[in-house]
């Protein structure tokens, strides 16, 4: 007469690992979310390769971007673009000087290949082939040295017709660096001929 009946036992509670979703789904051990299809875990690797794919494709294009202003850059350069000149470059005075240097042969530029011509002959062991290098490189810096004096006396004349309220700070240095270069080196590239008016 004391034993509880089975209707007073309390019902046995569910599981967590048997209990389902709201929606019916069946829930994973701890992770608290339902887990994807098989058509949603294609559908995210398929996000994944296509954002990986995206960031290659945007790096390549910006790669190529940065080159083709490179080749722009360096192209205006070479050129004389006021654009892409360096500050030491820019400006109607040091065009003009460019030109004016470039219109005519100065012999400075050949300085480089007469010493290179000199120490060969110096070093040939041969007396008169010694005498001659010497003589030659003698020769070589008085006529580089006259040649350029009167590219500057020439120059600064130019300048103060051409450019009477410009400052003309800098341009015999700048005239005298440029001489030296073989032409061919020169950049910005010459833009008259020999012999030309400078513009």
């Amino acid at each position: 007469m004391f034993r509880r009946s089975k209707a007073d036992e309390p019902a046995t509670q569910p599981t967590a690992s048997s209990a389902a979703s709201p929606s019916g789904t069946t829930t994973g051990s701890g992770k608290g979310r339902p887990t994807p299809t098989r058509r949603e875990a294609e559908a995210a690797a398929k996000a994944r390769a296509r954002a990986v794919t995206d960031s290659k494709e945007a790096r390549r294009q910006a790669r190529d971007k940065r080159a083709a202003e490179s080749r722009r850059m360096r192209e205006g350069m070479k050129n004389g673009d006021e654009r892409y000149l360096m500050s030491r470059d820019k400006g109607p005075v040091k065009r003009f000087v460019r030109d004016f240097v470039d219109a005519r042969v100065s012999i400075a530029e050949f300085l480089l290949p007469l010493l290179l011509l000199t120490f060969v002959l110096q070093a040939s062991g041969n007396a008169a082939l010694v005498r001659f290098g010497g003589a030659l490189w003698t020769t070589t810096i008085l006529v580089v040295l006259i040649d350029t004096l009167w590219l500057v006396f020439r120059l600064k004349r130019a300048l103060r017709e051409r450019f009477p309220e410009e400052s003309q700070r800098g341009t015999v240095f700048y005239a005298v660096l440029r001489a030296l270069q073989v032409r061919p080196l020169r950049s910005p590239k010459p833009q008259v001929r020999i012999g030309g008016r400078p513009k």
